[in-house]
C-alpha cells in the first residue's frame, strides 16, 4: 500500500463546544436498528453505484423527501431505468427489495422492479400506479424477483420499459431487508479434528520508514502489549524507492531525515520485541547488489537474523516505482520480474544462505495481465494466459529459480460493514487459487513454496478506525487459520489520518476530527480514516483504534504452535473458530457480525471435557463507547463464566469479538479391574487427548510434597498406569499440567 498522507488534523481552539457537538450530530453517527443492507439513504450506500440508463437522476434532491434531507428525483423516458450496481454479493440472508416512492404532482407511473445475478436477469415485477404527492412503501420479495438465495446478486433495477415516458417521481430509503436472526445458533467444536498448526507470523503488523515515532518506548509497549509476532520494513510502495546505501532518501525529501526512521531504528524495535521480520528489497529502482548489501547490513553486520525478504512491493501495479525500461525489460512486467528475480535470489542467498526470498503474486490466473508478449499455456488445462502469476512462475521455472514463498496483498473492498465482515471468508479461495497455480506451473517443486500475506487491511470510508475494523481484524484471523497461509501482516502500525468530507452514512463509527477544507481553506469536522492501528505515539485511548484492541485480544485466542480444530455453525453473522493451545486449553473466538442483535449460541464440544470455570475476554460496543465518552474502560473486558460440561449456552452481544478460554476438566483415576500382578499397583487414568497430565504420589493426603512419577498425555479414553508397590501407605493423584 502507498502511504496516503501524514496527520493533518488540527482543532480550532476558538470553536465553541456546543457548535462542535452540533456538527457531530449533523455528521450522523449511526446507531443501527437492524442488519438491512442500505442501498440509498441520503446518498448511495455500502458500495452501491449508479449506472442509471437513459434516465435523468438527481441523487441529492431536496424535496420531497421521505426521511433525512435527500431523495432521488427520477425522470424516466421510454426504455430507461434507475440502475443500482454492486460487487457480486450473497443475498441469502435478505428477504425483500424495499424502497419508498412518491409519484410527484401527477402520480400514476407504471414501473417494473427487477434484479440480476452476474448478467442473468430474474423475474420482472410490476409496480404502480404510484400515488400523487404521497410517499408509499414498496416491498418486493427476492423470491418473486427470482434471486432469493443468490450468492452473486449485483444489479437492482427500477425500470420504465414501456414505450412511454413517465412523469418525474421520487425514490428514498432503498434497502435489502435482512432476515430476523435465529433464536439460537448451533455451534459444534470437534477438538479431536485438527485443521493445521498455527504459525506465529499470522499475528503481525507492518511498519514504515516515515514513522518518526517508530524507535520509541511507546512502540515497544504497543507491540509487546499485543504480543506482536512479526514486522515488515520499510513500508509498502516505499520499498521500491528505498535505498539502504542512502537512507536519507525518503519519498525524495531530504527533510524526511528529521521525521522518519532508519533501518537501524527498525532493527532495534524488531530485536527488542523478538519479532520475525519481512524486508522489502528494492526491485523498482535498485539492483541485486544493493539487496545483498541490505542482507549483509542486517544479518552479518548487525546480527539481526531477518529471515524473510520480498523482491519488490506490488510491482505489477502502475502506481509502483519501476525503472526497468531498457529493452528487453519492461516496467510492471512479470517476465522481466522473473528474469531479474534470479539475480536477486542468487546474490542475496550468497550474503546469507539461511534467508527465504519471496515473489509478488496475483491470486487469479489472468490478474495483472499488463502485457501479451510472453503468453504461457497451463499444462493442466491447456489454456493460454498472460496474467502475472502464470507468466512469472513459468519463467522462473525455466530460468532455474523457485521462490521460497508467494506474496499476496489483500484489502477489503469499500462495500459496507456487513459485506466486509463476511468477505473475510475469501481467504480460502485465495489460498486454493495460489496453490493450484503453483501446482500447475511448478509441478512437484510447488511443495517448497509457502503462501504469505504481507499486507492486509479493512475496507474504505471510516471502517479502518471503527469498531467494525477491529472485528474485521479478529474474524480475518479466524478465517485465515482455516487455510495454509503462514503470515498475515496488518497495514499498518502508524499511517496517518485522512478526513472524509463525504462519508457514507451507512457505516458504523464515530471518530471525527478537524481537517482543512482545501477548497474553502477552513477547518471542518469530518469523519476520518487511518490505516494505522494507532495514531501519534499511541499512548492513550484517544489514539488507539479498535484494531489495536482486537489485535491485542488475539493473544488470548491463539499463538504459534497451537492446533486449529474444526468448528461448525448455522448462521453467517456469527463467526466461530477454535484452537487447542499448547498448554492443553481450548479457546474459542466468536465474532458477532450483527450490528444490533445479541446472538444466543448453544455450543457442543466433542473430544474435550472442560473445567466448570471459563475465562472470557471481550471487546465490543461497550469498550468502543468508553473510548468515545470517557466513561468506563476502553480496554479488553475480562470476566468468568460457568461452563456446564460439553454442552452449554452463551450469549454474544452485537458487534463484539469474544474469546472463551476453557481449561481441561480434572483428570480422573480409578482402580484397574482384576487382580494386579504380585508387587505391582495398577490404576487407570482418564485424560483428554493431547493434554499432558502429571501422575504424582505422596505418603499421606495432607502432604505438601507430592512427587511426580510420570507425565502422560493420552491419545483418548482410559489407559493403565502400573507402579511397583512400596512399603507403607502410598497415595496417587493425577493433575493437569499447565
Amino acid at each position: 500500500m502507498e502511504f496516503r498522507s501524514h496527520i493533518r488534523q488540527r482543532r480550532d481552539p476558538g470553536l465553541p463546544i456546543v457548535l462542535a457537538l452540533a456538527l457531530f450530530m449533523q455528521l450522523g453517527f449511526r446507531l443501527l436498528a437492524n442488519d438491512d443492507q442500505l442501498v440509498y439513504s441520503e446518498k448511495l450506500n455500502n458500495g452501491w453505484a449508479n449506472w442509471g440508463y437513459n434516465a435523468t437522476l438527481i441523487f441529492n434532491n431536496a424535496a420531497p423527501v421521505h426521511t433525512g434531507s435527500n431523495s432521488i428525483s427520477a425522470t424516466l423516458p421510454a426504455y430507461s431505468r434507475i440502475w443500482f450496481v454492486h460487487d457480486p454479493m450473497d443475498v441469502s440472508r435478505y428477504t425483500n427489495f424495499t424502497f419508498w416512492v412518491n409519484g410527484g404532482a401527477s402520480g400514476g407511473q407504471q414501473l417494473q422492479v427487477a434484479a440480476s445475478t452476474n448478467g442473468s436477469d430474474g423475474t420482472w415485477v410490476n409496480i404502480g400506479p404510484l400515488p400523487a404527492n404521497t410517499w408509499a412503501p414498496i416491498s418486493v420479495s427476492l423470491v418473486s424477483l427470482g434471486v432469493a438465495g443468490s450468492t452473486n446478486l449485483n444489479h437492482l433495477w427500477i425500470n420504465n420499459w414501456s414505450g412511454t415516458a413517465q412523469p418525474v417521481f421520487y425514490v428514498d430509503d432503498v434497502a435489502l431487508t435482512a432476515q430476523a436472526p435465529p433464536a439460537t445458533v448451533q455451534v459444534g467444536v470437534n477438538a479431536n479434528q485438527t485443521v493445521r498448526t498455527v504459525d506465529a507470523r499470522l499475528f503481525s503488523v507492518n511498519t514504515a520508514a516515515w514513522d518518526g515515532n517508530l524507535d520509541s518506548p511507546d512502540t515497544i509497549n504497543i507491540l509487546t502489549n499485543m504480543d506482536n509476532q512479526a514486522l515488515r520494513w520499510p513500508g509498502g510502495s516505499w520499498g521500491d524507492g528505498y535505498h539502504w546505501t542512502n537512507e536519507a532518501w525518503m519519498d525524495g525529501a531530504t527533510s524526511a531525515r528529521f521525521w522518519g526512521s532508519f533501518t537501524t531504528n527498525f532493527i532495534h524495535v524488531a530485536t527488542n520485541t523478538r519479532a520475525q521480520v519481512y524486508m522489502i528489497a528494492n526491485y523498482g529502482s535498485s539492483t541485486p547488489a544493493e539487496a545483498a548489501f541490505g542482507v549483509r547490513m542486517c544479518n552479518v553486520t548487525n546480527h539481526a537474523g531477518f529471515k524473510y525478504w520480498e523482491i519488490g512491493n506490488e510491482v505489477g501495479g502502475g502506481w509502483e516505482t519501476d525503472h526497468n525500461t531498457n529493452a528487453p525489460w519492461q516496467p510492471h512486467d512479470p517476465w522481466t520480474y522473473a528474469m531479474r528475480f534470479k539475480d536477486y535470489y542468487t546474490q542475496m542467498k550468497a550474503a546469507d544462505p539461511t534467508i527465504k526470498i519471496g515473489a509478488v503474486a496475483d491470486i487469479t490466473e489472468d490478474g495483472t495481465a499488463n502485457y501479451t508478449n510472453h503468453p504461457v499455456v497451463n499444462p493442466r488445462t491447456l489454456v493460454t494466459h498472460n496474467g502475472w502469476t502464470p507468466v512469472m512462475l513459468h519463467t522462473m521455472l525455466t530460468n532455474g529459480v523457485i521462490p521460497d514463498f508467494l506474496i499476496e496483498h489483500k484489502y477489503a473492498p469499500s462495500d459496507g460493514d456487513t459485506y466486509n465482515l463476511l468477505w473475510t471468508s475469501t481467504w480460502a479461495s485465495d489460498a486454493a487459487s495460489l496453490r493450484q497455480m503453483l501446482v500447475d506451473y511448478l509441478g512437484s517443486a510447488n511443495t517448497n513454496v509457502e503462501l504469505d500475506c504481507t499486507e492486509h487491511g479493512a475496507g474504505g470510508d471510516r471502517q479502518p478506525v471503527s469498531l467494525v475494523g477491529g472485528l474485521f481484524w479478529a474474524d480475518s484471523i479466524g478465517q485465515i487459520l482455516q487455510t495454509e497461509f503462514n503470515s498475515r501482516l496488518w497495514w499498518d502500525l502508524r499511517n496517518g489520518q485522512n478526513g472524509l468530507p463525504d462519508a457514507d452514512n451507512a457505516y458504523y463509527g464515530w471518530r471525527t476530527g478537524w481537517f482543512t477544507n482545501t477548497v474553502r481553506l477552513t477547518n471542518t469536522l469530518q469523519f476520518y480514516s487511518d490505516g494505522g492501528i494507532v495514531t501519534g505515539p499511541g499512548t492513550d485511548v484517544t489514539n488507539r483504534y479498535p484494531t489495536f484492541y482486537c489485535g491485542k485480544l488475539m493473544k488470548y485466542f491463539a499463538r504459534g504452535g497451537d492446533a486449529v480444530v474444526t468448528v461448525t455453525n448455522d448462521y453467517q453473522l456469527l463467526g466461530t473458530y477454535a484452537v487447542r493451545r499448547t498448554n492443553g486449553a481450548l479457546t474459542l473466538l466468536v465474532v458477532n457480525k450483527s450490528s444490533f442483535a445479541s446472538l444466543n449460541a448453544t455450543i457442543t464440544l466433542a473430544g474435550y471435557v472442560p473445567a466448570t470455570n471459563a475465562t472470557i475476554y471481550a471487546y465490543g460496543i461497550p469498550q468502543d463507547d468508553a473510548a468515545r465518552t470517557g466513561n468506563g474502560s476502553p480496554d479488553i473486558a475480562q470476566t468468568n463464566a460457568w461452563i456446564a460440561g460439553t454442552y452449554f449456552s452463551q450469549t454474544f452481544p452485537p458487534y463484539s469479538a469474544t474469546v472463551l478460554s476453557l481449561t481441561p476438566g480434572a483428570p480422573a483415576i480409578r482402580m484397574a479391574p482384576g487382580t494386579p500382578p504380585p508387587g505391582q499397583f495398577v490404576f487407570q487414568l482418564q485424560g483428554l487427548p493431547g493434554v499432558p497430565y502429571l501422575i504424582q504420589t505422596a505418603t499421606n493426603l495432607v502432604s505438601p510434597n507430592w512427587n511426580t512419577l510420570a507425565t502422560n498425555s493420552s491419545a483418548s479414553g482410559w489407559f493403565n498406569v502400573t507402579n511397583a508397590t512400596l512399603s507403607g501407605a502410598q497415595f496417587y493423584r493425577a493433575v493437569w499440567r499447565p
